[in-house]
């Protein structure tokens, strides 16, 4: 793998429960990978995540926590990666001040992702106004550390581009080349269906697979997953592309061979589901069961050491860019 040390990564998480597979193999495989090849910096971004859950502040803090456990157990390296609390790098606070200048409520509405969320809250006419500035805060935590590569999923370009906007229009208001436009590092895989079949597996709609979950809960939650519903008995053929235990087998099954064979079996008739979540459940098993083994070794103080180092490291090199950009504005007073 080349290393490009010289260029910044930023991603991160909202910490409203603890993380699931979908994150799993969407962005935390692909973080771990990227640890070692660029200057990477992982964001708990709680501020962002009381804008819709401001009434229970609680459920955010301690949320963090899991969040953190969940990175550290599947591998990512606090020597190799700056883990923060947006919260506590104050300076991205004051440049999504300046920044909400750069942008109209008219092109935030317009966002493609803001109006996803949106439908999704069912905020109807009480939206949150820190809720729709969303991309305004994220291109501060963005330009902030000057980050070029931002891992995200297709659903999430948009957010991108509001950030590139931002920062061409400041470099042009202000003639200078401080901000640098990020470049988004798509995920290797699509966002996991959640195991209901109906929507994306988040820990909100209660249909994912939290890496967390024990065993017992596991198994459960697999041989609850959606099949298909005409495939009642099983010499009845059935449809594969509705079938979410296929959909996870392709995500976490190394072996494509046997997968593509049962496939065909199923296709045919003569496999029943029963079979296919078994397969499932021992994939799941042989992955989850170091994370959380793992998980459970690390301690609240820990944790807070990791948050402390990485914070006070992320301020600094917030504070260099927050200088700079009130210096071209003329807010450099004394």
């Amino acid at each position: 793998m080349e290393i490009e040390k010289n260029k910044v990564m930023l991603t991160g998480d909202r910490p409203t429960g603890a993380l699931h597979l979908g994150h799993y193999v969407g962005s935390l495989l692909s973080r771990v990978e990227m640890q070692s090849k660029f200057d990477s910096y992982i964001m708990v971004a709680d501020a962002q995540a009381l804008t819709d859950n401001f009434s229970t502040p609680e459920k955010v803090r301690a949320n963090v926590y899991e969040v953190v456990k969940d990175y550290i157990a599947v591998g990512i390296d606090p020597k190799k990666a700056t883990i923060f609390v947006q919260s506590q790098v104050q300076e991205l606070a004051e440049l999504t001040f300046y920044y909400l200048n750069l942008v109209t409520i008219s092109r935030l509405e317009r966002n493609p992702t803001v109006k996803s969320e949106l439908q999704q809250k069912e905020f109807g006419q009480s939206i949150p106004a820190g809720f729709l500035c969303y991309p305004v805060s994220q291109a501060a935590d963005i330009t902030a550390f000057k980050a070029e590569i931002i891992p995200v999923g297709e659903d999430q370009l948009p957010l991108i581009e509001t950030c590139n906007e931002i920062v061409r229009k400041f470099n042009r208001i202000y003639r200078a080349e401080i901000l640098l436009e990020a470049k988004a590092s798509l995920s290797r895989e699509a966002r996991l269906i959640g195991i209901d079949g109906k929507q994306k597996a988040s820990k909100s709609l209660g249909n994912a697979i939290m890496l967390c979950d024990e065993e017992d809960v596991v198994k459960e939650k697999v041989f609850s997953m959606f099949t298909d519903p005409n495939h009642i008995h099983v010499n009845d053929p059935g449809n594969v592309e509705v079938n979410v235990v296929f959909t996870y087998l392709d995500a976490f099954h190394d072996d494509r061979d046997e997968i593509d064979t049962l496939k065909q079996k199923y296709r045919k008739g003569g496999l029943g589901d029963k079979v296919i979540k078994s397969l499932l459940n021992d994939t799941l098993q042989k992955i989850l069961f170091p994370i959380r083994e793992r998980r459970k070794s690390i301690t609240k103080n820990q944790i807070d050491e990791i948050l402390i180092a990485g914070t006070e490291k992320s301020r600094a090199v917030a504070a260099v860019t927050l200088s700079q950009v009130k210096g071209v504005m003329g807010l450099s007073y004394w």
